[in-house]
């Protein structure tokens, strides 16, 4: 059928010669898109070779014919308004903003589009030019991102819930044996069987060491840590980390200093102190004689936490290398204890917090590792503080009841040898009502309580240590233990008068905490 030049094309555009009527029409057919020109009745008086392709028509079956055709029915109706307003207010805009627009082809089917309009006036009335996209292949591609997205959302979830479970699961048997050693080693004289208890502690701290290990590491790659970051002095660190770290120095016949440094730093207190202690544990690992030594520097705006040693050393082609997994010193009279991660964890805790780590080192003569940490808004370095005594308390000797809160048997009946060895009376439960109806029993308030955070009936540590507290009517001091590494824990680390212990704990360092927390009825966090 010819269409005669009159109806291909609105007056206003009628080509004056042969020549300008084929450049228009080069122009038009080239175009990648559908281009659709309608008059003011919404009829199609200019279509191009794209919109025959896209919606398969011939243009003769839309030359003449309204332009609800090539939409879907259910808006051809809503279609017919919409357009009215824009012959109302045209302009050049996208059609539909914020709506999902949808063509229909000559055989039914539907398919995604942009749409672009502008308004085209001429003195013999307004027309609309439309230039139209087939989008199905980018929707596609969302479609196929969003879905990857969710599955890897789906997939972080549930290697988050699992690092949860093993973190506690695998931690159980682990808690069990280190409190059982403890009391084994405290009940045992013959020095044939205290030699092996000793063999026995090695190999628990280093079945210990790589769990902690792989959990970390499986956390810190899972992206299931995050910082919280807070201003606190320095010293709430190295206070506890000279008795720690002193009875490991001096089971190598070493020396152990830790300074005094009042300086106030912005970080996480618990990662940066997961960060010292794998630093000071390496120092104290790789130096058979000599010192270790834990220093700070105040700088403006940083201060420079130092530990140096006097051991083995590390070879200048290896400084870069000892921050990779299950990388071990090749350096002369280095052996084959731990597993190479404790730097790695390092280096992934300082990257997710912002710290630089720096490592010069001599070998045969010692190493230095630092961290560099911001100081707290508002601290100016070198300001003083006031300390706290730090002389030595004498405690009283272990007595009185302490109410223990375990769902798991064997880990309770652990506990139950462990203080009870040390000289307490112990209470058992298994959940927060459990607990409360235990002491209704008691002649006199318990000295301590030690609970596990997740307990046998869904309640927590925290309930637990709450509702005996307020039977008695006094803040107990109180020990929450926990295998659990999420956030889920958060609620015991606010908990007034007690601490948040990590499983396995040190049995040493444990009773040590209770002996005082007994004397004192204080729980010392810093």
């Amino acid at each position: 059928m010819h269409v005669p030049k009159s109806q291909r094309y609105p007056q206003f555009m009628q080509p004056t010669d042969n020549t300008s009527e084929t450049y228009f029409r080069n122009l038009l057919e080239s175009a990648p898109d559908a281009m659709i020109i309608v008059d003011r009745d919404a009829m199609m008086t200019i279509v191009n070779n794209q919109a025959e392709k896209m919606f398969g028509y011939e243009r003769k079956d839309l030359l003449g014919n309204s332009i609800e055709m090539l939409l879907p029915r259910r808006f051809q109706k809503q279609h017919v308004a919409r357009r009215n307003n824009y012959f109302g207010d045209p302009n050049l805009r996208p059609m539909g903003i914020g709506m999902e627009l949808a063509g229909r082809r000559k055989d039914g089917s539907e398919f995604p589009v942009e749409i672009s309009l502008s308004p085209v006036s001429q003195p013999g009335g307004m027309f609309i030019s439309s230039v139209i996209r087939d989008v199905t292949e980018r929707k596609k591609m969302e479609s196929e991102l969003i879905a990857a997205r969710q599955e890897a959302e789906r997939a972080n979830k549930a290697n988050t819930a699992f690092l949860a479970a093993a973190s506690h699961d695998l931690r159980q048997p682990v808690q069990a044996l280190t409190l059982l050693h403890g009391a084994l080693r405290r009940t045992v004289k013959n020095p044939l069987a205290l030699e092996m208890v000793e063999s026995q502690q090695q190999s628990l701290d280093a079945m210990t060491n790589l769990l902690n290990s792989l959990l970390d590491i499986s956390r810190l790659d899972a992206g299931a840590i995050e910082p919280e970051i807070e201003d606190f002095s320095v010293q709430r660190l190295f206070g506890r980390f000279s008795a720690e770290f002193s009875r490991q120095a001096q089971h190598k016949g070493l020396e152990f200093h830790a300074d005094d440094c009042t300086a106030m730093v912005s970080s996480d207190p618990n990662l940066l102190a997961e960060i010292l202690q794998n630093l000071v544990s390496n120092a104290i690992r790789y130096t058979d004689k000599g010192t270790v030594t834990l220093t700070c520097h105040e700088t403006p705006g940083c201060v420079r936490i130092d530990i140096r040693d006097t051991g083995i050393g590390i070879a200048a082609d290896q400084l870069e290398e000892i921050f990779q997994e299950f990388h071990q010193c090749k350096t002369p009279g280095s052996n084959k204890e731990g597993f190479g991660l404790g730097l790695a964890i390092v280096r992934r805790l300082a990257k997710l917090l912002h710290h630089e780590v720096t490592v010069e080192s001599d070998p045969g003569r010692g190493s230095s590792f630092c961290v560099h940490v911001p100081t707290a808004r508002g601290y100016v370095a070198g300001a003083s503080e006031e300390t706290s005594d730090t002389g030595t308390m004498t405690h009283s000797d272990a007595s009185g009841t302490v109410i223990l809160i375990e769902d798991d048997i064997k880990v309770a009946n652990a506990w139950g040898l462990l203080l009870e060895a040390e000289g307490y009376r112990v209470a058992t439960a298994a959940s927060a009502p459990e607990a409360r109806a235990v002491v209704q029993h008691l002649d006199h308030p318990p000295v301590l309580i030690i609970s596990d955070f997740h307990l046998l009936d869904g309640s927590t540590g925290v309930a637990a240590v709450n509702g005996i507290r307020k039977e008695f009517g006094r803040n107990i001091p109180a020990f929450i233990v926990s295998g659990d590494t999420s956030k889920v824990v958060d609620d015991a680390r606010s908990l007034e008068n007690s601490v948040l212990m990590s499983k396995p704990v040190n049995t040493d360092l444990l009773l040590e905490l209770a002996q005082e927390a007994v004397a004192t009825g204080l729980i010392k966090n810093d």
